[in-house]
């Protein structure tokens, strides 16, 4: 009676302990599963539109380039411009517009951060440093033993000497099942 309780007793403080940590690495595992749909860590936006252009490229001067990012509502995060092989090239914080010099066309490009996503798959790549891999391998650990003290915590048929040990095979069964099938 008392190994059960004990048993019980882990389960459920392991389960409170490291429920933080569960939601991390279940949300950003979605989104890393999906990420040939989206990108997880970065929105990136595209927008074209079409400008006057100067007859000469000589007037194609910081002050032009400025009233060009005005009306895109990007001038305050004006880095430098480039003109080059016909095409003006304008770097702004987080991308740049590009525009031909012939046509006026052009095109900007943003990326910023995905809130919540970006940081969740910063922990989850396991980026930072020792104490957090530290407190990883302790959450792995922890995991295992989630695993393990679940097994016991129910008691006849729908336990593990009853249904549990046909849901238990099957939850191993198909993780070797796409294992064969895709490795």
């Amino acid at each position: 009676m008392k190994l059960r309780k004990l048993n019980r007793s882990v389960h459920r403080d392991l389960g409170y302990f490291f429920f933080g940590m569960t939601i991390i690495y279940a949300l950003s595992g979605i989104a890393l599963n999906h990420r040939h749909d989206w990108d997880p860590n970065y929105i990136i936006q595209q927008q074209e539109f079409n400008v006057k252009m100067p007859e000469k490229t000589e007037e194609v001067t910081e002050n032009f380039v400025m009233a060009l990012l005005e009306v895109v509502e990007e001038e305050k995060n004006y880095k430098t411009h480039v003109v080059s092989g016909g095409r003006l090239r304008i770097f702004i914080e987080g991308g740049s517009v590009e525009i031909n010099l012939e046509s006026g066309n052009a095109e900007m490009e943003t990326v910023r951060k995905r809130p919540l996503f970006n940081q969740l798959n910063f922990l989850h790549y396991n980026t930072p440093r020792k104490l957090w891999t530290w407190f990883s391998d302790l959450y792995a650990g922890g995991l295992i033993i989630l695993a393990f003290t679940g097994l016991f915590i129910i008691r006849g048929k729908n336990g593990i000497t009853g249904r549990g040990a046909w849901l238990t095979g099957l939850g191993i069964a198909i993780p070797l099942f796409f294992l064969f099938l895709y490795y």
